[in-house]
């Protein structure tokens, strides 16, 4: 069974990405709306796995995904994030994270990039 938090600021991306989980064998044990809230709580729980977004309010996604890391290199980020540009995908996947889905998203595109993090010799 797979620990995951969820984060990011929209109430409303939370739920779809719980309900996406559901059936997969991954349990959510923290969601947080910011990146200051994430390090916190992954402190905490010590998820596996973790969605970022990474516009947020008090510490932006990027920040949060440096610290996670610092503290365990081994948790899988995905980022999913309504930002697409080439550049700011890069330096999420050079922070750590080892995946990126963008908003607007499919219940399938977000389960694949999961997949991708559990199984990662799924491309």
């Amino acid at each position: 069974m797979y620990k995951l938090m969820i984060v990011d600021d929209s109430q409303i991306i939370c739920n779809r990405i719980e309900r996406a989980v559901r059936g997969m064998m991954i349990e959510v044990v923290a969601t947080a709306a910011n990146g200051k809230e994430a390090v916190e709580l992954f402190k905490l729980h010590r998820p596996n796995l973790i969605t970022m977004d990474l516009n947020m309010p008090e510490v932006d996604g990027l920040t949060a995904i440096r610290q996670i890391i610092a503290q365990d290199a081994r948790v899988s980020i995905l980022v999913v994030s309504a930002v697409s540009d080439r550049r700011t995908g890069l330096k999420a996947l050079h922070s750590g994270a080892r995946g990126f889905v963008q908003k607007p998203f499919t219940d399938e595109k977000l389960i694949i990039g999961l997949n991708k993090l559990i199984n990662p010799i799924i491309r």
